[in-house]
């Protein structure tokens, strides 16, 4: 049985899969979610400055700089957790 992911994790997932531009519906079944905690989590991470909506896209989600450095953060936490 696989371990439950904590909040990291799933804004990990969640950044992976919007990391080129994505739609609640892509990263809701690529990060094992439902539309309700997608969207908490977006709020969370919008407030963050760790994504933005591009409306000017038809609401694609798009990682931010930051939210890139966070993933670059996290992958280096995890490696080294890891070893």
């Amino acid at each position: 049985m696989g371990r439950r992911r904590n909040r990291m994790d799933i804004t990990a997932d969640i950044l992976r899969i919007a990391i080129r531009g994505a739609k609640k519906t892509h990263i809701v079944y690529g990060a094992n979610l439902n539309f309700k905690i997608l969207q908490e989590y977006l709020e969370e991470l919008e407030g963050a400055g760790l994504i933005r909506n591009r409306v000017d896209r038809e609401g694609s989600i798009e990682v931010t700089e930051k939210g890139v450095q966070y993933l670059q953060y996290y992958d280096g936490f995890k490696q080294f957790s890891m070893t």
